[in-house]
């Protein structure tokens, strides 16, 4: 299988994929559906009471799940989505896959950071920041996130992506108090990235790349899961100052809709903020923009 089939499997492959792993992960009683009378051979729902609660014949879902249903209308997706107590982001997953783009695939811009969200990452000198792209790929950070972190400024460009320093890079491992939530959370958003941009091939090349190099990601990735970034709480023990419990935000940004802005925030008064606080203190560099105007 080549990268580019790891990162997408065929759009209506994934789609498949999807539908199945959704239905194995929902049992009968919370489908609303009698308890089995019988031991049964697989977990979930079966194709054919899928097929019954979204009110379908059992050939037309088997053939959406094998991803030979084409034209599939609104009102059928909605009901597939009712029927697997699809969330909603995982709804717009299902109709983004259920309709690949036709049009033939241009190669995606490369991202850049307005100067002015440079200035502001620079002026937040007691929080943690950073921009965030397509695939996970860090854009832009401030010298309190590289503090907390690593220092991806000082990595190779290709190297600078968040789900490749989860997986890859041992300090992510000791600095993540769960780890294993964090990296699931990371695999999640790849794939609602991959629904979005089925045809990227950095995508292709990170996915077949983090395949190969780490298991868990493996295994993850074929989970299907995905996740929108949004908000919640992470909690790290930092080499330097120990533990600390922050808030994360994820701020879209106004013009690219790939572009993420995220802040970490900690309690007021709480031991988290004296950390972070001291952290700030051994900082002192300035920011400087990697893609300055010519």
């Amino acid at each position: 299988m080549s990268a580019h089939d790891a990162a997408t499997g065929g759009h209506m492959s994934e789609l498949g994929e999807f539908l199945r792993t959704r239905r194995a992960k929902i049992s009968p009683v919370q489908a609303g559906l009698p308890p089995a009378s019988t031991v049964r051979r697989v977990p979930g729902l079966r194709r054919e009471e899928v097929a019954q609660l979204a009110g379908v014949s059992v050939d037309y879902y088997v053939r959406l799940e094998r991803g030979r249903g084409t034209n599939v209308s609104d009102a059928v997706l909605d009901a597939v989505a009712r029927a697997l107590g699809l969330s909603g982001d995982e709804r717009r997953h299902l109709f983004a896959l259920a309709r690949p783009t036709r049009r033939r695939p241009r190669p995606l811009p490369p991202q850049r950071v307005r100067p002015a969200l440079y200035r502001l990452l620079d002026k937040l000198t007691d929080v943690p920041a950073l921009v965030i792209g397509r695939r996970t790929d860090v854009l832009a950070t401030n010298r309190l996130f590289r503090a907390l972190y690593t220092d991806f400024d000082a990595l190779p460009r290709r190297e600078r992506n968040m789900a490749r320093f989860i997986f890859l890079d041992d300090a992510a491992r000791s600095l993540y108090d769960d780890w294993e939530g964090i990296a699931r959370s990371s695999v999640a958003a790849l794939h609602l990235y991959a629904g979005q941009h089925p045809h990227d091939p950095q995508l292709a090349e990170l996915v077949g790349e983090l395949s190969l190099k780490d298991t868990d990601f493996r295994t993850w990735w074929a989970d299907h899961d995905i996740k929108r970034r949004t908000y919640g709480t992470k909690h790290f023990h930092h080499p330097l100052v120990g533990d600390l419990t922050l808030d994360y935000e994820a701020l879209a940004v106004t013009g690219d809709p790939d572009q993420i802005l995220g802040l970490y925030t900690a309690e007021p008064g709480s031991a988290s903020e004296e950390a972070l606080g001291l952290l700030a203190s051994w900082t002192g560099e300035p920011l400087v923009d990697p893609h300055p105007a010519a």
